[in-house]
């Protein structure tokens, strides 16, 4: 091991990739079942740790640069591992290390062949996400970009025989390559027609602020579709319950932190300059898709989806995040401009671990129940009490809870608004308190779904009267990746300086500005974003304080009441004949929220008369803006191509005609 982290660490880096790219080609060739779960996988998590740890090592040192002897003639591969791409790498082996070990028993029944295959391509996976992060030449940054995204396609159709399955992942590819489109677009402009293709030449490129603008613009648009910012968000929701359990981990936890990584690395790196209005488009975006997220995630049964539309409320947070450091950099504010991008990062690198923690908990329950609507769920404490437990961590640490992760990237956030000062722009003065409210009422709204996440789910007794007995706990190797995942929300929440002295690293990079140095001023237990006098938080003893209580609180009820407690059942309010069916429903919990934003949802209502025996009730919300948006476009493109089509008449005479018009169209051209 020493031998090994005494290398350079981007040949570290290297080496993992090729390492992956190796356990994905044994696994397709093996294609045992027994030996890809129990073996492949494992050995995946043992890459993600190394590139975890080579990634620690490499933040704030030198810069490391290659060029590999690959790609076209007189273009070969450039890689470059600074601060930055080493914060994502991080990001990617730490969150890995535990969905590849949890990886190992959730597939441990597949068929051999078909876990062959999935086997491929989760390394393939792994490693296009690895060289996204170190690419430094537009042509690998586009062709490791596209392999992370066929990969990532490929593995959402696993099950490919559904229709539903075919259509949210040939929606996804669509998606992804229109915003593929609009990234080698802002590469394009930046080149500007230099020949040289290198991250090195963009970075010195100048380019006047019209030509600046509109890299910004097109990096916004072809990161925001792989992100999920409105209004190009459509995939996720459809994606994400169509992809194994294993696979929605990877995707909303890390793939979509690529483009975050894209966007900070256009902005604030290869662009010379930044506008301030750059900042409020960012802004005014972010918080419309986590204000749209949220409320999109109260009012869903599926238990898959919920979790889909959190991940678009935590991507807006974090594009507030980005929005805000801009509108400081570009007014030379560089120590708010850190503050808010260690706020970024840091809820960058809480998701990894909360959103992976969440989905793999999901993954246990369609696993055990064959069911991830949650009308038909209920009480699985009582049958899986070790996932419950896990899962609540998540849940509490993405409803922003101290002293969990969730809390200290949001409440670094909302310190950047708070301390802004006044700015040389009205509109500015004006939108960021509005952000600010908004933003609080977006992480009230995302304690209120995880209540009816985790209630619905674990709470109350089981909604179908189905056998208990096929309902099993989590097995050893599920455990182990979940006990990991909720170790590091525990661990990023209660010792958050630790962290943010990494982050500083990247800040330095970015805004040349360190949070670090005022963070730790009162030493490693105390949190200060600015100054003591102003704001300050020890997560440490309000942990203690927490776990201080519960045992005493145990102990006193022990002492004191031990003998005189008995259980018996719920007041029934008069009606002693109780049924599950009695219980607060899903739709029970998003009803307030959907009569509240009812303009912005598309509802449809299955009323039963009150004559029917065994009544039904059914509601179901849409998103408008796929109506309004897409449905528009997709009518335009089958009239378009009709009538392009018409030009097919299979009559050699036509097509001799039309080549004779274009002669002639040419030739006057020419004159």
């Amino acid at each position: 091991m020493t031998t090994l982290f005494s290398a350079l660490p981007i040949d570290i880096a290297l080496s993992v990739i090729a390492y992956w790219l190796l356990l994905g080609l044994i696994g397709l060739l093996l294609q045992n079942s027994r030996i890809i779960s129990q073996w492949i996988f494992p050995a995946g998590a043992l890459g993600a740790l190394i590139l975890a740890v080579g990634a620690v090592s490499s933040l704030g040192g030198a810069v490391n640069t290659a060029v590999l002897p690959l790609g076209l003639p007189d273009l070969p591969f450039h890689l470059r591992l600074d601060s930055l791409s080493a914060f994502f790498l991080l990001l990617l082996g730490a969150a890995g290390i535990g969905i590849s070990v949890y990886s190992a028993g959730y597939f441990r029944n597949m068929e051999g062949n078909t876990l062959g295959l999935l086997c491929f391509e989760y390394h393939v996976f792994l490693a296009a996400m690895a060289l996204v992060f170190m690419a430094d030449d537009a042509y690998l940054f586009m062709v490791a970009w596209e392999t992370m995204a066929l990969s990532s396609y490929f593995l959402v159709t696993t099950d490919h025989s559904v229709p539903e399955i075919r259509r949210a992942g040939f929606l996804y590819l669509l998606v992804a390559h229109v915003g593929a489109i609009a990234i080698l677009m802002c590469f394009g402009v930046m080149q500007g027609g230099h020949g040289d293709y290198t991250f090195a030449a963009m970075r010195h490129a100048h380019l006047a602020p019209f030509w600046a603008s509109a890299t910004f613009l097109l990096a916004l648009f072809g990161f925001g579709a792989k992100a999920g910012i409105l209004p190009l968000h459509i995939w996720l929701p459809e994606a994400h319950p169509a992809a194994p359990s294993p696979v929605s981990a990877l995707m909303s936890g890390i793939m979509l932190k690529t483009a975050i990584y894209g966007i900070l690395r256009v902005t604030f790196d290869l662009l010379g300059m930044q506008l301030w209005w750059w900042g409020a488009l960012a802004l005014t975006l972010g918080l419309v898709t986590a204000l749209f997220g949220v409320i999109f995630a109260a009012v869903q049964t599926d238990m898959k989806r919920l979790l889909a539309y959190s991940s678009i409320e935590n991507i807006g947070i974090i594009l507030v995040g980005i929005g805000l450091a801009i509108i400081f950099h570009s007014f030379h504010k560089d120590a708010l401009a850190a503050l808010a991008l260690t706020a970024t990062l840091y809820h960058a690198l809480n998701h990894a671990f909360m959103k992976g923690l969440l989905f793999l908990g999901t993954g246990s329950v369609l696993h055990a129940t064959g069911e991830r609507n949650l009308g038909k769920l209920g009480g699985l404490i009582h049958r899986m009490p070790k996932l419950a437990l896990l899962v609540l961590v998540g849940v509490l640490a993405i409803a922003g809870l101290p002293p969990l992760n969730g809390f200290v990237s949001e409440w670094l956030l909302l310190q950047a608004f708070l301390l802004s000062p006044g700015l040389p722009h009205p509109y500015l003065n004006m939108l960021i308190p509005i952000t600010a409210a908004a933003l609080a009422l977006a992480a009230a709204l995302a304690g209120y779904v995880m209540v009816k996440f985790y209630g619905v789910i674990f709470l109350g007794q089981p909604r179908e009267d189905k056998p208990g007995e096929q309902v099993h706990d989590i097995g050893i190797m599920e455990r182990i990746g979940l006990t990991w995942l909720a170790l590091g929300c525990i661990l990023l929440g209660v010792f958050p300086v630790f962290f943010i002295l990494h982050i500083d690293y990247v800040t330095q990079m970015l805004v040349g500005q360190t949070l670090g140095s005022t963070a730790a001023q009162t030493g490693w237990m105390w949190l200060t974003p600015i100054q003591p006098e102003r704001a300050s938080y020890n997560p440490l003893i309000l942990f203690l304080i927490i776990i201080i209580g519960v045992i005493f609180t145990m102990q006193v009820v022990k002492k004191f009441y031990h003998g005189r407690l008995s259980r018996g059942p719920a007041w029934d309010c008069g009606f002693p004949e109780q049924t599950s069916r009695m219980q607060d429903t899903a739709e029970g919990f998003g009803q307030p929220i959907r009569q509240i934003f009812e303009l912005f949802f598309g509802i449809t209502r299955e009323v039963p008369s009150p004559f029917d025996k065994k009544p039904h009730y059914h509601g179901e919300t849409r998103d408008l803006l796929w109506d309004w948006c897409y449905v528009p476009i997709a009518r335009i493109t089958e009239t378009l191509s009709a009538l392009i089509g018409k030009l097919q008449h299979g009559r050699i005479h036509v097509y001799l005609l039309y080549s004779f018009v274009t002669l002639l169209a040419l030739l006057a051209f020419i004159r």
